[in-house]
């Protein structure tokens, strides 16, 4: 029996049975229904249904089986085809070859596992075959259906068919039609086209005259409508521009009057000042007075008190003495009765009677003396009580001065405060209307100056003039012509400064820019032009000439005496200097302690220095000294110190040739304690290195470099210039640090002035007149706030 059961073939596994995919490919091969099956019936509903059945399996089809089986064959699953190939390779074992009986429970065993085994797969085949059954089913009613589906499309498809011949039929007619009807068309187009050419040969000649006479007078009314259109536009452009000239001087008048009402209110607010001092001091020594009478008062008092009571008490002593005295002079009279009557009656001798006598004069001298002592206490009882009302007068007319000098205080005071307001209001309106000037003149500025001509210098040419200034009334002080080449180029500007023009004739025209800065706007003045133009002495100047200082040093004079002068106003103002030089497109700290005398100008590498801009339009540059800056003298040293570390060179063009960008930066923070005002301004103040051609200026190596650099970062700049001007999406301000340190100067509400330096020698003429070309582009261009437009023409003598 062993050998039967291991020669039979291996049962196919149940789908859920096999665990592995690999298994399944194998025994099934491809899909059949059983995989349907097994697709739409969990395997936790076959698992249960498994047990169930090896669970019925298991209680025998009688009673006695199942006591036989006992516990050993209860309970058996098989849970993959793993199992059941375990059962089949199963061998019956016992003690030895003769122990049969264990042999045979043994198979026994074996044998209900086998019954339980097919049992399950009868199940599952019933289970298949049914499941097969009714998938068979639904196959016939899905065929059933698709074939009922398929004869309605044929049907409709024949019905389609015939509704689409039906269309092309009538589609061909139609055709035939429209075919026809073009045919009708163009025989009347060609009717109508000969008709017309006849009617237009007859009307030719007529139309042809008529229509030149209506040309030539439309030509002519066009013409004086333009001639008329251009007077009304130049009237209309002379009447703006003399309403602007008007509107001008309007806003400069009373900005005068404004800065006189600001005085006078100044000297007023200084009298009242000095008058509340006095009133202050008048009123401390009233007050003291006041004191004083009160405490004499108080002691007057004191004495009158003691007074009354010595009064009291010489007006009892007086009484007394007054009663004395009666009785004395009772006593005396007694006593004259008594010496009569002794004389007459006892008739006493003389020598008694002169005793008496004497008595008496002693009694009537004593009486007398008393007498003047009373009459002396009345006298200084009246004068305590002329002191005594004295003393209150005084107190009286002190507390009454009192209260009129407290009333006046009080007047002054209030007085002051309105004068402060007013002066608060008026320092605003300055404000505005120094700013609204401003921005009338233009955000940015542009001023030439020239340069005097040097006689030592061998470059100088005086066979001919190069640069004069026009004499006419829209061009005087604003227009300046330069000859090149047998042309005239003639440029205008904000302000022009011939080569006679001091350093205080300059200043006065950028003074108000320097009040700007205080009053909280970021303002930039740079110097640019040629190398060897006089922008280092424009900027600078010579610091030991008071004369011959420069813009930076005299607007910082300007800004810190402003800054004192305002303290009575209560503005406190706190000032931050630091100075740097674009070399070679890196930045150097000039203020910087470990920095040598000497700059060290190999390029080597050294500190690293980044801009940065925050939102507020303010640019830091990172580990840049910045010094505390609360006098001139501070900054003048500073300015020194700077002067010595920058970076200067020799060329053929020029001695001392600047060979760095020069930047001085003042920030200005200030705080009004009176009207919690804050301002914070930006003072920028640069001297661009020299523009020059390396043809000229004979530059090698080293100054190759410099010079390479200097013309890049300058070029940059008028990229930068230009883009705003013509509101490019894009400004190139990362190509150069300099326009990158510049980015918040070039537009918003920032001010400022541009410097061109030019040299009016024949040699430097090629020079200058690019100068001039640039700075006459940044004149004309809008930046910030739109302004007018200049003028730039050009000539030939």
């Amino acid at each position: 029996m062993s050998s039967r059961v291991q020669s039979k073939p291996p049962l196919p596994a149940h789908p859920n049975l096999s665990r592995s995919p690999s298994n399944k490919k194998e025994n099934l091969g491809e899909t059949t229904p059983i995989d349907k099956r097994r697709k739409m019936v969990s395997p936790a509903s076959n698992g249960r249904a498994l047990r169930q059945v090896l669970s019925s399996v298991n209680a025998g089809p009688n009673p006695g089986d199942q006591a036989s089986d006992g516990g050993s064959s209860s309970g058996v699953e098989f849970g993959s085809r793993e199992d059941v190939e375990k059962l089949l390779g199963e061998k019956m074992k016992g003690k030895n070859k003769n122990d049969y009986k264990g042999k045979s429970e043994q198979m026994i065993e074996y044998i209900k596992k086998l019954r339980i085994c097919i049992r399950c797969y009868m199940d599952l085949e019933d289970g298949y075959l049914a499941e097969h059954e009714k998938l068979r089913n639904m196959l016939d009613f899905e065929e059933k259906r698709h074939g009922e589906i398929e004869t309605q499309m044929k049907f409709k498809i024949d019905e389609l068919d015939s509704t689409l011949k039906e269309i092309q039929n009538q589609y061909s007619l139609l055709q035939k039609n429209f075919q026809k009807e073009e045919s009708e068309k163009l025989d009347a187009i060609k009717s109508y086209v000969n008709e017309r050419g006849t009617r237009v040969a007859v009307e030719n000649s007529r139309d042809a005259l008529s229509a030149g006479l209506e040309r030539v007078t439309q030509e002519k009314k066009c013409v004086v409508d333009q001639l008329k259109m251009l007077q009304e536009t130049n009237r209309r452009l002379q009447d703006y521009n003399a309403s602007l000239q008007q509107y001008n001087s309007n806003l400069q008048t009373e900005a005068n009057k404004n800065g006189e009402t600001i005085s006078r209110l100044q000297k007023e607010k200084n009298a009242i000042m000095e008058s509340l001092t006095s009133a202050r001091d008048h009123s401390n020594s009233l007050k003291s007075q006041l004191d004083s009478s009160r405490f004499s008062q108080q002691e007057a008092m004191k004495q009158k008190e003691e007074l009354k009571k010595e009064v009291s008490c010489l007006r009892t002593e007086l009484q007394q003495v007054r009663d004395d005295r009666d009785h004395l002079l009772a006593r005396v009279q007694s006593l004259t009765v008594d010496v009569v009557n002794y004389r007459e009656i006892s008739g006493k001798s003389s020598k008694d009677l002169d005793e008496m006598t004497t008595k008496n004069v002693a009694l009537e001298e004593t009486c007398s003396s008393q007498r003047e002592q009373i009459q002396l206490l009345q006298h200084q009882f009246a004068i305590s009580n002329e002191k005594l009302k004295r003393a209150d007068l005084t107190a009286t007319e002190t507390m009454t001065e009192y209260e009129e000098q407290k009333k006046t205080v009080k007047d002054l005071q209030e007085r002051l405060v309105d004068a402060e307001l007013q002066i608060v209001e008026a320092e605003k309106l300055r404000k505005k209307l120094h700013n609204t000037i401003l921005e009338l003149k233009g955000n940015i500025r542009v001023f030439c100056r020239v340069r005097p001509l040097l006689l030592d210098n061998d470059s100088s040419d005086t066979d001919g003039a190069v640069v004069s200034y026009p004499t006419s009334f829209e061009s005087l002080g604003r227009g300046i012509d330069l000859t090149h080449n047998a042309q005239m180029y003639s440029f205008t500007f904000d302000k022009v400064f011939n080569h006679e023009a001091s350093q205080e004739d300059v200043f006065g025209e950028i003074s108000q820019l320097t009040q700007s800065a205080l009053d909280g706007y970021k303002v930039c003045i740079f110097a640019y032009g040629q190398t060897g133009s006089g922008k280092t002495y424009t900027m600078m100047g010579n610091t030991e000439c008071p004369e011959d200082k420069g813009l930076i040093p005299r607007s910082l004079e300007q800004i810190f005496q402003t800054s004192q002068s305002q303290q009575c106003q209560g503005w406190k103002y706190k000032m931050q200097a630091s100075m740097l030089e674009i070399y070679n497109e890196s930045i150097r700290d000039l203020l910087s302690p470990s920095r040598p005398c000497s700059v060290d100008t190999s390029g080597g590498p050294g500190k690293q220095y980044s801009i940065k801009h925050d939102s507020n339009g303010n640019t830091v540059v990172s580990d840049l000294t910045v010094v505390d800056v609360c006098s001139i003298k501070e900054v003048s040293f500073l300015l020194q110190q700077a002067s010595q570390n920058r970076s200067v060179g020799r060329t053929q063009m020029n001695e001392q040739s600047s060979r760095s960008h020069f930047v001085f930066t003042l920030k200005i923070f200030g705080v009004n304690e009176r009207t919690e005002q804050q301002v914070e301004g930006v003072l920028n103040l640069i001297d661009l290195a020299g523009s020059e051609r390396l043809a000229k200026s004979g530059s090698t190596g080293e100054r190759l470099k410099e010079t390479q650099a200097i013309n890049k970062s300058l070029s940059a700049l008028s990229d930068v210039i230009f883009a705003i001007a013509k509101k490019d999406d894009h400004v190139p301000f990362r190509n150069s640090k300099l326009t990158y340190l510049l980015q918040p100067c070039l537009g918003g509400d920032s001010k400022t002035l541009m410097f061109v330096n030019i040299s009016p020698e024949t040699y430097f003429v090629g020079e200058s007149l690019c100068s001039l070309r640039f700075a006459a582009r940044v004149n004309s261009c809008e930046i910030g706030i739109p302004r007018r437009q200049t003028q730039s023409r050009l000539t030939y003598s």
